[in-house]
């Protein structure tokens, strides 16, 4: 049965659904075609720096050799298993600008021919905006020793494309989507002088985004971490393009960057990677290294807390730890249920894991990391605390998002004595299972090692419930039950291991999933479990080195 705001959004999303099917019709008519026609730009007036499409395009190695492809073939869809990736073109960061320029240009004038009219999956709004970043940052390469016929129709080609960007811009609700198109419209309006008004609109725009998006820390709404990469790539795309465009550079994009910088750097787990939380996935920070390495942080502005995750270090220890809200409905679309997760990391290698966010995989998977199970944290009767959109036309609509929400509280920081770190308690499970569910963790400096407090406490008596508290391992190390059974030996290498343990528990080793690369890995996962009917509970646990 729908709630009131899920039959709402049902009817929405049927009104959208409608409407946007509308507009595809409407797109692929000559009318429409001809309606985007404007003035051919005469001549390119800045030629970008090409090789600032490695800050966007997921390439890192060559996977193809442009001068022993046939321009004639390469579009043929059937032989192409890969077309959404050749019509985005950011396979140009690979090409090699001394010898495949012709080629280049036998591939586009072919493009050019079949698809410089409206088709639905070559126009879609993300692969049509890295097209025009692509070709435009690579322009002077695509036109150098062009004929004036080849110019002139690859000028128009990339003007018909922002002008279909230009008259959509304002229906695009998805915020990475969105972001693309600005960066399109705004190198548009660098090179060609005929259209500065994209870029002069394209910034406003920007400006208007930016606050809708991020918080005060610079942080995005989504709490997201891999959306702060996304929407800082761009960023970065942009601020570089108008440098070395001299033109004027807003002051809110410079302070945006500084802010998204700051919190990458925050974020940077000891392995150059961001951690797991809230729809994160496996992603390499190292290009970002020259940017990191001129921001600096005041002692008087150092942060513990960005975008609801509590940070922690010591020598060797790391320790981050959601101490967030779920995200507003709005920024929910790729929200993962693990409310009082944590990841730990200790000489460098990743010790307690989340199990990400399996989007890089397939829906299923997706799906599945939704789970609070997929965090280190609690669950009750094997439930999710967040329960998703499940309908597929809202779904479609609106992206997979939440239809419930709960409450963090008590948030107090600890730093003294050789111990670092907070205490946190939610309300997620309070409404079904009268309970409430606390947890203090804190690094010890002096002794090397992360001790942990769990509370369940109990708001009514009557209602029984089974608890299960998962500590999921980085899939490259492995454990082994101890005979005491309330301690598990963790192996890192061969000399060197952990022992987790639990005051009065047994633990259990079950076998898991790790879902935030590009295929499913298989993990361990330190439970323990129990039932709880009249009375509160605390459950002691720590991980040290083994002696």
């Amino acid at each position: 049965m729908f709630g009131f705001k899920s039959a709402y959004l049902y009817l929405v999303a049927i009104n959208i659904t409608f409407i946007k099917f509308l507009k595809k019709i409407y797109f692929l008519s000559k009318h429409y075609n001809n309606s985007l026609i404007s003035k051919v730009p005469a001549q390119v007036y800045f030629n970008p720096n090409p090789f600032l499409l490695s800050i966007i395009s997921p390439y890192r190695k060559k996977t193809f050799k442009i001068n022993e492809i046939n321009p004639n073939n390469f579009w043929i869809e059937d032989k192409n298993k890969d077309m959404v990736y050749h019509h985005n073109f950011l396979w140009l960061s690979l090409i090699d600008r001394k010898i495949d320029g012709k080629n280049i240009q036998r591939i586009i004038y072919v493009w050019m021919l079949k698809y410089s009219n409206f088709k639905k999956k070559i126009w879609e709004t993300s692969t049509l905006s890295k097209r025009i970043i692509s070709w435009i940052l690579n322009i002077d390469t695509i036109i150098h020793n062009g004929t004036f016929e080849f110019k002139k129709n690859f000028f128009q080609s990339v003007i018909l494309q922002c002008n279909h960007l230009k008259k959509n811009v304002k229906f695009e609700k998805n915020p990475q989507k969105k972001i693309e198109i600005l960066t399109a419209l705004i190198l548009s309006g660098i090179v060609f002088k005929e259209y500065e008004n994209n870029y002069n609109t394209a910034i406003k725009e920007l400006e208007k985004f930016i606050i809708s998006n991020f918080d005060e820390n610079g942080y995005p709404l989504t709490r997201n971490p891999n959306d702060l990469i996304f929407f800082t790539k761009y960023l970065l795309l942009c601020y570089e393009n108008i440098k070395d465009a001299q033109q004027y550079l807003p002051d809110f994009l410079e302070n945006i960057i500084k802010q998204n910088l700051k919190c990458i750097k925050f974020f940077k787990t000891p392995g150059e990677q961001m951690p797991l939380f809230n729809g994160a996935t496996e992603s390499n920070l190292s290009n970002f290294n020259k940017y990191l390495e001129n921001i600096k942080i005041n002692k008087t502005e150092k942060n513990n807390k960005i975008g609801g995750i509590f940070c922690a270090k010591s020598k060797n220890q790391v320790l981050y730890f959601d101490v967030g809200s779920p995200p507003s409905k709005h920024f929910s679309k790729n929200y993962q249920s693990g409310p009082l997760s944590f990841e730990y990391f200790l000489d460098g290698i990743k010790i307690i894991t989340n199990c990400g966010f399996g989007k890089d995989i397939s829906p299923k998977v997706e799906l599945i990391s939704r789970l609070t199970a997929s965090q280190s944290t609690m669950t009750i009767n094997d439930t999710s605390i967040t329960k998703f959109e499940r309908n597929m036309l809202i779904n479609n609509v609106f992206g997979n998002s939440i239809k419930n929400t709960f409450k963090v509280s008590d948030f107090k920081v600890k730093d003294e004595n050789n111990l670092t770190g907070c205490s946190i308690t939610h309300n997620g499970y309070e409404k079904n299972f009268s309970c409430i569910h606390k947890r203090e963790i804190y690094l010890d400096h002096e002794n090397i090692k992360i001790k942990g407090v769990d509370h369940i406490l109990k708001k009514s008596d009557g209602i029984p419930i089974r608890y299960v508290f998962r500590f999921h391992l980085n899939p490259q190390l492995k454990a082994v039950k101890t005979m005491s059974g309330n301690s598990a030996l963790i192996q890192i290498s061969k000399n060197k291991s952990l022992i987790f343990t639990i005051k009065e528990e047994n633990i259990e080793i079950e076998k898991s999933i790790y879902l935030a690369g590009k295929k499913i890995l298989d993990n361990a996962c330190l439970t323990i479990s129990g039932n709880l009917v009249n009375k509160d509970k605390s459950f002691s646990w720590e991980i040290k080195k083994k002696i």
